[in-house]
C-alpha cells in the first residue's frame, strides 16, 4: 500500500513521518499523473488559497475530484478539510476551487487568526471504539475551519461544545452562549462520509497515530486483509503517563 500526500505547502513532511512510524510507504503527490500510483491520498493542512492557486497551476483539481469520485479514501487535515467541503463560507475575496464529494459547509477561518490557535483534549467515541487508547485526542487547531452543517449521509466523528472555546478565541464568528438560542451548542471538527475524512484540526503534529491508523483502515486492501497497522496509543506508549508536550513528532 502506498498513501498519497499532496505536496504543494503545508505540513505534507509530518504527516509522511507518521505514516513512515506506522510503517506505511507515504509518498509526495505534485501532478495529476501521481495520483494513478497511489491507493488513497491526504491532503495536509497548510494554506488553503495558498493551494488551491498551486492546484490550480499544475491543473490537479480534475485528477483530484476524479480521485474522490472514484471512491478511493481521501483525508483532508485543516486545509484539506477546506478543499473537500462541497461548501465554504468565509473565504477571500473571489473565493477559491475546492475538490468538494463532502456534503457540508465549512467557514474557513471559523477559529479566528493565527494567534488564536489553540490545542485541546478532544472525546473521539468512534475512533476509540476503532482504535483503543484514552477517550479523547489533544488537537491542535492552527487557524482552523470548522464545519457549520452536514448532510444526512455524514457521520460526525467529534464536536467541540462553544462554551469551551470562546474564552479562547474572541473571533465574532463564533456566536457567544448569552447570544445563543441553544445551550451547549456545539460545532463539529470531524467527520466522515464513504471514502472521505476530515479533521478541522492536526493530528500529524503529535504523537498519537490513531487518526492516521484509522484512515489507513479505510483501505480496501486493509479492510479485506490483515492488518499489521497498531496505532501507538495500543502499542508502546502510555497515555497514563503521557508527557504535558506531545512533541516532536519525529521521535
Amino acid at each position: 500500500m502506498v498513501v498519497g500526500v499532496l505536496a504543494l505547502q503545508g505540513s505534507f513532511n509530518e504527516h509522511i513521518a507518521v505514516l513512515k512510524r506506522l510503517g506505511v510507504k507515504g509518498v509526495e503527490v505534485r501532478k495529476p499523473e501521481q495520483l494513478l500510483n497511489v491507493s488513497s491520498l491526504i491532503i495536509p493542512g497548510g494554506e488553503s488559497t495558498t493551494m488551491a492557486k498551486l492546484a490550480e497551476l499544475h491543473n490537479l483539481f480534475p485528477a483530484l475530484r476524479e480521485f474522490v469520485q472514484m471512491g478511493k479514501p481521501v483525508w483532508g487535515t485543516c486545509a484539506g478539510l477546506i478543499f473537500l467541503a462541497n461548501r465554504a463560507t468565509g473565504q477571500k475575496t473571489g473565493g477559491q476551487k475546492l475538490i468538494g464529494g463532502l456534503d457540508c459547509t465549512v467557514h474557513r477561518n471559523f477559529f479566528g487568526s493565527q494567534i488564536q490557535s489553540f490545542e485541546t483534549e478532544l472525546p473521539i467515541p468512534q475512533v476509540v471504539a476503532e482504535e483503543g487508547g484514552p477517550p479523547s485526542f489533544r488537537a491542535v487547531f492552527i487557524r482552523a475551519p470548522a464545519i457549520l452543517d452536514v448532510g444526512p449521509d455524514v457521520e460526525v466523528l467529534a464536536d467541540i461544545p462553544l462554551s469551551a472555546i470562546e474564552t479562547i478565541n474572541s473571533n465574532p464568528a463564533i456566536p457567544k452562549e448569552e447570544d445563543s438560542t441553544e445551550s451547549g451548542k456545539k460545532v463539529i471538527v470531524a467527520v466522515k462520509q464513504g471514502n472521505l475524512l476530515a479533521t478541522a484540526f492536526h493530528p500529524e503534529l503529535t504523537a498519537d497515530t490513531r487518526w492516521h491508523s484509522y484512515f489507513l483502515k479505510m483501505v480496501p486492501e486493509i479492510e479485506e486483509g490483515t492488518s499489521d497497522i497498531v496505532s501507538t496509543s495500543t502499542s508502546n506508549q502510555s497515555f497514563g503517563a503521557r508527557s504535558i508536550i506531545d512533541f516532536p513528532i519525529y521521535q
